[in-house]
């Protein structure tokens, strides 16, 4: 667990069993304060919570005395809810669940795990792109790519390469040559053995970059020469727009 560990002038520390304290516990979590109970903080004896408050740890308090908890706090409610009531949250599902995955909180994962948002991430969708080689550096490729071509523009673009099957990378060699050198950078993805398509992973790639922050559109790449087929079949221009 991340607790904070610096040491500050104006909060104290913690060293006695927690049986001596009071079983109404105040909470800081990343600023956002919290009372409860310790019966509630221990309700699930596997999870980090139990832990953190059984037996004789080490904790620091803020300057008013709280427990200090270095996670972000905005979500802490929606896991204070669950341990008082079961209630499995139905709002902002992605940020819970990896705060009840950080917390070890074995029932609320699992229940989260059921929910559409979570499954289809975690079962549907990173289960494809695990089977894309090297899916994730391709995309911090990418953007390594387009910082390069941003100065003084503002736009700058990637060409990817997709290809499904091992045939469909043979097609598309002597394109890539050609591209190559042209002295132009391109990404490929692929192949993979699994149901999805090339759109599809398309839009992951699209969703992922978009998820750090940058804008970006995607369109077909109309090649001028070294292209024996469509050349919109497998190779798209991704636009990264600066401002």
């Amino acid at each position: 667990m991340s607790i904070s560990s610096e040491h500050k002038p104006l909060g104290k520390q913690v060293t006695g069993s927690l049986h001596t304290l009071s079983p109404i516990v105040e909470l800081n979590v990343g600023g956002e304060m919290y009372t409860t109970t310790l019966s509630t903080l221990k309700k699930h004896p596997g999870s980090k919570l139990a832990e953190l408050f059984t037996g004789h740890p080490k904790l620091r308090t803020d300057s008013e005395g709280r427990f200090f908890i270095d996670r972000p706090g905005t979500y802490f409610k929606y896991i204070l809810e669950y341990l008082r009531s079961n209630q499995v949250p139905t709002r902002c599902i992605q940020e819970v669940y990896k705060e009840a995955l950080f917390y070890n909180i074995e029932p609320l994962i699992k229940q989260l795990e059921d929910s559409p948002q979570i499954f289809g991430e975690v079962v549907a969708r990173k289960q494809f792109l695990a089977r894309v080689p090297n899916y994730s550096e391709n995309i911090e490729l990418m953007i390594r790519i387009a910082r390069a071509e941003a100065v003084a523009c503002r736009q700058s673009s990637v060409i990817v390469c997709a290809v499904r099957t091992e045939e469909d990378a043979a097609r598309c060699q002597d394109a890539l040559n050609s591209l190559d050198m042209d002295k132009k950078s391109v990404v490929k993805f692929g192949p993979w053995k699994a149901a999805p398509t090339i759109s599809d992973l398309l839009d992951c790639i699209q969703m992922d970059v978009e998820a750090k922050g940058y804008k970006i559109s995607c369109q077909p790449h109309v090649a001028e020469k070294g292209f024996r087929f469509k050349s919109h079949d497998f190779f798209y221009k991704f636009l990264f727009t600066w401002w």
